[in-house]
């Protein structure tokens, strides 16, 4: 291997981890099953449950982990009426925090792209990202 490959491969390997990352951290669907305590996404995800609402301003969004770059790594949409704030905004930082310390042991590096609040809103009775005022959510 010459030394003109080596770059190549680091970012191969680095574009292939960003692409792992985006699609096991999805953001829609409830497991049927109790997540387990390390799984903080899908435990924000149980306390959110169906997100119910009956009007936009219900709906905000929390942050979903973090990029090596900084920032989140996406948003979930949940019902102001229907999840307690603080545990679920405690869930989302502890979260975070084990993904920055992660990718600090590990040297991982991200895109810097930022990803902006999409905000969220009511639709067919359940919060969903998206499509809403900037600055409502």
């Amino acid at each position: 291997m010459s030394r003109d490959d080596v770059p190549m491969r680091q970012l191969s390997l680095i574009l292939l981890l960003a692409c792992a990352a985006c699609t096991s951290s999805g953001t829609t669907g409830i497991s049927a099953t109790a997540p387990a305590n390390d799984d903080l996404p899908a435990q924000m995800r149980a306390l959110i449950g169906s997100a119910a609402c009956t009007d936009s301003s219900q709906c905000k969004t929390v942050p979903l982990g973090a990029r090596a770059c900084g920032g989140p790594e996406g948003y979930l949409a949940y019902s102001a009426t229907a999840t307690p704030s603080a545990p679920l905004q405690a869930l989302a930082e502890r979260h975070a925090q084990q993904q920055r310390t992660a990718q600090a042991k590990s040297g991982m590096a991200s895109t810097c792209q930022f990803i902006p609040d999409p905000g969220a809103q009511c639709r067919a009775g359940a919060c969903v990202v998206g499509n809403s005022v900037p600055g409502a959510s």
